[in-house]
């Protein structure tokens, strides 16, 4: 692998507002992100990418390989929390094992944003029927891991309700406001990406340097909790990652993406939630600890996959696809 695309992708902006935002934790510097503002960013991330891609899908003419992929998302997205469960089960309790495979089958939007950036840099883009993918991957793998958990109790229990968890899995915010900004993207075409792109273009890599710094801040802070986590789930939360990418990268030979395509595919088959997933397993299955999958996935799979992880798909990509 070409060490200078590590460093080209280390010296991008918004990822050195990353490290920023660690070595602000590191030496206790007072420097902190309103709460308003960090979910600011996040859904203004949210709507960008959300409505550019429909604006994408809606100059696109939709083929067999768009169909392939979107079916591709969905088998990871039901695949994933299903193998990692038994993987976990070795070393840890059903709640545990539940919670954790779920964060590891459900997307990471912020990694996605980052890898977007990444291509941006190279002067690429990628196909907008991903943007749909990325909707389509994050709730599965949270209904996935509760039914293993309601399973294995063999009773629902206590006051739990399905229909509040689907209604979480599908229109919590996040994801809510993904797919209604690809719908009116979608809707809008091309004048409404002319009128939008002002906002949603022009200011993308300032908001994403302000939201990884953000992360920065919150991954520092949780670096701490690993030594719960353990020398086991710290292996797990880089090796899974690669496993799932190299996944990806086979389904998309098979399927004929391109370079940049198979990129933000792997990406979403190598992610893992730290927002989403962490909201609906605090509620529906509080026995899980929520000091092993956060910091597993914010302190580990985030920095890992932002920092090694895309140059290094990239460079497999390049080679391999």
């Amino acid at each position: 692998m070409d060490p200078k695309l590590i460093l080209e992708n280390l010296l991008n902006p918004p990822v050195l507002f990353f490290f920023l935002g660690i070595v602000a934790v590191l030496l206790k510097s007072g420097l902190e992100i309103p709460d308003a503002l960090s979910k600011f960013f996040g859904m203004y991330l949210m709507f960008a990418i959300g409505f550019k891609g429909g604006f994408e899908l809606a100059e696109a003419k939709f083929t067999s390989a768009n169909f392939l992929t979107l079916v591709a998302c969905s088998g990871m997205a039901l695949f994933v929390p299903l193998y990692t469960f038994f993987i976990l089960r070795l070393k840890l309790d059903v709640h545990n094992a539940a919670a954790i495979a779920a964060t590891y089958g459900s997307v990471s939007a912020g990694t996605f944003v980052t890898a977007h950036a990444f291509l941006n840099n190279l002067g690429l883009e990628f196909d907008g029927f991903l943007v749909a993918g990325l909707a389509l991957m994050e709730s599965p793998a949270i209904i996935i891991g509760v039914a293993i958990d309601r399973i294995a109790k063999k009773n629902a229990g206590g006051e739990f309700s399905w229909k509040e968890l689907l209604r979480e899995a599908f229109l919590g915010g996040s994801i809510f406001l993904l797919v209604g900004s690809l719908i009116i993207g979608m809707l809008t075409g091309e004048s409404g990406w002319k009128a939008e792109k002002p906002f949603a273009d022009a200011l993308f890599k300032g908001m994403l340097s302000f939201f990884l710094l953000d992360m920065g801040l919150v991954a520092a802070k949780k670096l701490k909790d690993l030594r719960t986590a353990g020398p086991f789930l710290v292996i797990f939360a880089i090796l899974v990652p690669l496993a799932n990418a190299a996944i990806g990268l086979g389904l998309a030979k098979l399927i004929g993406m391109n370079a940049p395509d198979a990129l933000m595919f792997m990406i979403l088959c190598a992610s893992a939630s730290y927002i989403a997933v962490g909201a609906a397993m605090r509620t529906s299955v509080p026995e899980a600890n929520p000091s092993l999958y956060l910091p597993m996935s914010l302190a580990v799979t985030f920095p890992f996959n932002v920092i090694i992880g895309i140059p290094l798909y990239w460079f497999v990509v390049q080679h391999y696809l």
